[in-house]
């Protein structure tokens, strides 16, 4: 008998050669029906894996958070996929097929790109398979069998040829086979194709072969599968809706930013409506941050390459970094980020430690050296404006200065934009001590950093969790995660503990005592960058901007020609008191100037006609509450103002 410890820390004995299939059915029914893969001592494994020692063994279910039930899942309809491909299209060559986050792909080499209609012909082949209910059977090859047996797919053969190399000596290679098709696989996957209920194509695109352009272009087929028609339903609704999220489309349909190829990849251009929300935007936190107490410097987007090389960003972020430019006896090269100058501005005068914490803030232009197929519209660009700042303090101030960052963080993503605090998780973010390579070489640095800011979290009673790898390669740092409107986790605020910077540059203060003492530096961004805040709100609202920072916050729309003097005057009493406000005089219907300025998403606008010119009023109309009825020009005045001076 062996002893088999569960997830939830119980234990039962089964007999050695058990099924985790069968240890699922003396659980539950239910938990067999639903299981998709077992995990045994941490290893994935097909629900027919035979349990031959004690272990730990979890067992994965579709439903379950963690992705490793899904993934087993999307795999086996990968397979379905392919078989579907083979059937309708004899020829094809298979290259891979794994499972993603969302849903799977499956890349095929075919003489033509698929057509829709092909897709939709694939996807009723699939349902077909689905219905024939095969059997999924695992067998294995000794190496040159299987060579042999996938001799017709070159593509498989290069991979076997890979496994060759890397397997030990008498470990077979390992096959999947359902009815007509057979497929090079590790798994795990089902037990039939008829688990599988629900499939949905999404999208086809080229895809070079293991992503090298150097390689043949394949076929990449995108699709989705799930156990409930429901389900999918929901997914496709997700998809809609996400599409409407898109900063991308939002930054189209309201002219707020444009890209063209004769400037570049990853380079977008703000125009006028952008242009506004980014000046709104970053005078709101440089006002935020001075009140605060930090000083604001310009420094230069190009340095020299030695500025990298103290700062430790040649040898750890160069591939980041675009190419260095050759100028008189200099090389100079595009900055990825800016605070090895400000460890230079610091350190231009000499500090004691009464000066201390010394606050440098900046709107910063940035560049990385993205590859043309990461940049995504604003999200992901080449030239970034950073809202960066440094904080130069003492080692008794790094707890205070560490709460007043988190405190900032929380006033302007909560109270001032509104977000609710349980879209909120906070990641203590450490180095991969398996590969320290990829981080400043000093052990006993990490490690003070690491326990400092453990213990602030602790002491500041913030619930956390910890994530390795995801440091910084000077420092361990606090990641404010949001969970998005699409249930999205994107980290913008950061707050970053650095010892290594200063010992680099050998910065230095006057202690209380006379001597030279080593400052420490925290790394934070509140906005993170302009461009990825700006393109996260317009996700999140949907282009639905709040007043402050929405580009045109009034629009008046005057009924007849005979209003366009009395709206003119109107205009001339809002702009007095800052309001952005535009007149809409075009000889169009009322009726199609509200559903114009609506598609503009138009915080209010005001419909003049004789009665209003009469009365000295306004018809309001709301972006959110329609129709809001008439008042005079001065009480919707002060309405609007209290609005956008309170961030409401």
């Amino acid at each position: 008998m062996l002893k088999v410890t569960l997830k939830d820390n119980s234990e039962i004995e089964v007999e050695k050669g058990t099924s985790i299939l069968e240890v699922a059915k003396k659980i539950s029914e239910g938990l067999a029906r639903n299981a998709t893969c077992g995990e045994v001592d941490g290893e994935v494994k097909d629900l027919r894996y035979e349990l031959q020692e004690d272990c730990n063994l979890v067992i994965h279910t579709f439903q379950e958070e963690d992705l490793e039930g899904k993934k087993a899942y999307w795999h086996t309809t990968s397979h379905i996929m392919a078989q579907a491909v083979k059937r309708l299209f004899p020829d094809v060559k298979f290259a891979i097929g794994p499972s993603i986050d969302n849903g799977f792909y499956y890349d095929f080499d075919v003489e033509t790109p698929f057509t829709d209609e092909d897709k939709a012909k694939i996807e009723e082949e699939m349902k077909k398979i689905i219905k024939e209910d095969l059997e999924i059977e695992r067998f294995s090859l000794p190496k040159k069998e299987a060579l042999e047996f996938m001799k017709d797919q070159p593509y498989k053969i290069e991979l076997i040829e890979e496994l060759i190399e890397e397997l030990p000596e008498g470990e077979e290679i390992s096959f999947y086979k359902q009815g007509d098709f057979t497929d090079l696989c590790a798994g795990p996957h089902l037990l039939k194709t008829g688990k599988v209920k629900a499939v949905k194509i999404l999208s086809s695109s080229g895809a070079y072969w293991r992503g090298s352009e150097k390689n043949k272009m394949l076929q990449r087929i995108y699709a989705i599968s799930f156990p409930k028609n429901s389900q999918l339903q929901e997914y496709l609704d997700f998809l809609e809706e996400a599409k409407q999220r898109d900063h991308r489309k939002i930054g189209k349909d309201l002219d707020i930013f444009m890209t063209h190829k004769l400037v570049g990849s990853g380079l977008p251009m703000y125009l006028p409506n952008g242009a506004t929300i980014r000046r709104i935007l970053e005078r709101y936190i440089q006002d935020k941050e001075i009140a605060l107490g930090y000083a604001h410097v310009y420094t230069p987007s190009l340095a020299n390459v030695d500025l990298y090389k103290t700062s430790g960003h040649w040898d750890h972020y160069k591939e980041d970094m675009f190419p260095v430019m050759k100028m008189d006896n200099e090389e100079m090269v595009l900055r990825p980020m800016n605070c090895p100058h400000h460890m230079l501005i610091y350190k231009h005068q000499m500090h004691s430690y009464r000066d201390l914490p010394i606050r440098i803030g900046e709107l910063a232009h940035d560049f990385r050296y993205e590859s043309s197929g990461s940049v995504c519209g604003l999200e992901r660009v080449r030239q970034m404006c950073q809202n960066d700042a440094h904080l130069f303090v003492r080692p008794d101030q790094i707890k205070e200065e560490v709460g007043r960052v988190l405190n900032l963080i929380k006033e302007v993503y909560q109270k001032d934009f509104g977000f609710p605090e349980s879209a909120f998780k906070y990641r203590l973010s450490l180095r991969d001590k398996a590969n320290k390579e990829k981080y400043i070489d000093n052990d006993e640095m990490w490690e003070t950093a690491e326990s400092q800011l453990r213990d602030i979290l602790k002491e500041l009673n913030i619930d956390f969790y910890e994530a390795e790898g995801e440091a910084a390669f000077y420092g361990p740092k606090i990641d404010i995660q949001i969970r998005t409107a699409l249930n999205h986790d994107v980290t913008i605020p950061t707050c970053q503990l650095d010892f290594a910077l200063p010992e680099r540059f050998e910065l230095e203060y006057i202690g209380e005592d006379g001597k030279a003492h080593r400052p420490v530096v925290i790394h934070r961004a509140i906005l993170g960058s302009s461009d990825r805040f700006i393109s996260f709100l317009l996700e999140e609202t949907k282009g639905n901007l709040p007043v402050w920072v929405a580009p045109v916050q009034v629009k008046i729309l005057p009924i007849t020609d005979n209003q366009h003097e009395y709206a003119y005057k109107v205009k001339e009493v809002l702009q007095a008191k800052g309001i952005r406000v535009e007149v809409d005089d075009r000889n169009e219907k009322t009726g199609y100037k509200i559903r114009e300025a609506q598609l503009q998403k138009i915080p209010y606008m005001l419909i003049v006609g004789e009665k209003e010119v009469e009365g000295n009023t306004v018809s309001i109309r709301s972006r959110e509450e329609g129709d809001m009825g008439a008042k005079s020009v001065e009480e919707f005045t002060n309405e609007i103002l209290d609005r956008i001076d309170s961030k409401k």
